[in-house]
């Protein structure tokens, strides 16, 4: 079907032309139409970034008269709570053209109970965020955190995150919210920690440096490091050096 090959290359103009003048453009997932003089920025805004690769098909095209249903789930990039976005479309054709699309999306995120039904689609869109668009964010702050390694600085903000990767203050606390299952600074914990635990499985850390290290790693206190450490490994510091130490003399 060219509607979805047209997806697949992120062809607004070829999208476009597939559309009726009057489409009728429904995002369940934001409870919001979709004006058809505003649909092409709705678009570019969804395609800005290749999310087909992540797109898991959990049946096959459906085409049923004048009507055409898809559904896939897309993973949300780096999601320690294994979140997905559970996607639906059903597709309307008149005389060769879309006429009508309904989208619908539900965030799922094991261990957490996202806000639901209009509640839901009201959060969604004063946050602007289609289900396209939340994965697009996902990667994008998976990736700023992994690449740009922020959170090595001790005075990391909310406020730069955004200035950082373009979305706002709300999305970001949104995202972290309720795909990763913490806080702003719990995030941040959670990857100094894991800076921590590499630097040392590798074979770099040394019991008379361990403060030095969570220093290094960003974290402003020192009681902070031990008590995530002790909740993520079982372990004080000191003791999980001397078992690294010993295994790899053993």
């Amino acid at each position: 079907m060219n509607y979805y090959r047209a997806w697949w290359r992120g062809d607004i103009d070829w999208l476009m032309s597939l559309y009726s003048p009057q489409v009728e453009y429904n995002d369940f997932f934001q409870g919001c139409r979709i004006a058809p003089d505003e649909l092409r920025d709705y678009l570019h805004a969804c395609l800005s970034k290749p999310t087909e690769a992540a797109l898991r098909y959990i049946d096959r095209l459906r085409v049923d008269g004048d009507t055409a249903t898809l559904q896939y789930q897309t993973p949300l990039s780096g999601s320690d709570s294994r979140a997905v976005i559970c996607c639906c479309e059903i597709i309307t054709v008149c005389d060769g053209m879309i006429t009508r699309v309904n989208e619908y999306a539900s965030l799922l995120s094991q261990g957490k109970t996202p806000p639901g039904g209009a509640d839901s689609r009201a959060t969604f869109r004063r946050l602007g965020l289609s289900a396209r668009q939340l994965s697009i964010m996902s990667g994008d702050i998976q990736q700023y955190f992994s690449q740009q390694r922020p959170y090595l600085n001790p005075e990391l903000s909310l406020i730069q995150v955004a200035s950082a990767t373009g979305y706002t203050r709300n999305q970001i606390s949104f995202f972290l919210n309720q795909v990763m299952g913490c806080s702003f600074y719990q995030y941040l914990n959670r990857l100094r920690l894991r800076h921590v635990l590499t630097l040392w499985d590798n074979g770099e850390g040394q019991q008379h440096r361990i403060d030095d290290d969570a220093k290094a790693a960003g974290f402003h206190s020192l009681s902070t490091f031990y008590r995530c450490f002790r909740e993520e490994t079982g372990l004080a510091p000191k003791s999980y050096l001397r078992q690294k130490i010993s295994g790899r003399n053993f």
